[in-house]
């Protein structure tokens, strides 16, 4: 695995301390030589800033919003699209949601799929699937 897609809402969107575990994993992530990316069934426009803004800090490699590529998850093509904007095949990525629908979906599409409840069960998944040490 290479790369690492991540849904917002109901997962990066959650408590500041869990804000704060998922950017240091996502950083230990990017260290290890992993790709990240967020993609979200967000519309676009102004309301996204909060979401393009872990693009624009470089806490992600790459922000997609469904609203501005023209598909949404469960749509294979969103998926697509995230693999291409961190330039792998979706065979080679991972796929965080709290949607099991999204979860089997990106299953179908080749993706590896995590459904995400809380953090602590996630990172168990993400840090094994990408071989990451440390405390998150």
């Amino acid at each position: 695995m290479r790369g690492l897609i991540v849904d917002y809402c109901g997962v990066l969107d959650g408590t500041e301390e869990d804000q704060r575990r998922w950017r240091n994993l996502l950083a230990a992530a990017k260290k290890n030589g992993v790709a990240t990316a967020v993609l979200s069934n967000d519309p676009g426009g102004p309301g996204a800033e909060p979401i393009r803004e872990l693009e624009y800090r470089g806490i992600v490699d790459a922000v997609v919003l469904s609203g501005e590529v023209g598909v949404e998850k469960p749509d294979e093509g969103a998926f697509q699209a995230a693999a291409d904007a961190i330039e792998l095949r979706r065979q080679d990525c991972v796929m965080v949601d709290d949607s099991i629908l999204n979860v089997h979906a990106a299953v179908r599409a080749g993706l590896v799929g995590v459904y995400y409840q809380q953090f602590d069960r996630a990172v168990v998944e993400i840090t094994g699937l990408f071989d990451i040490e440390g405390e998150f």
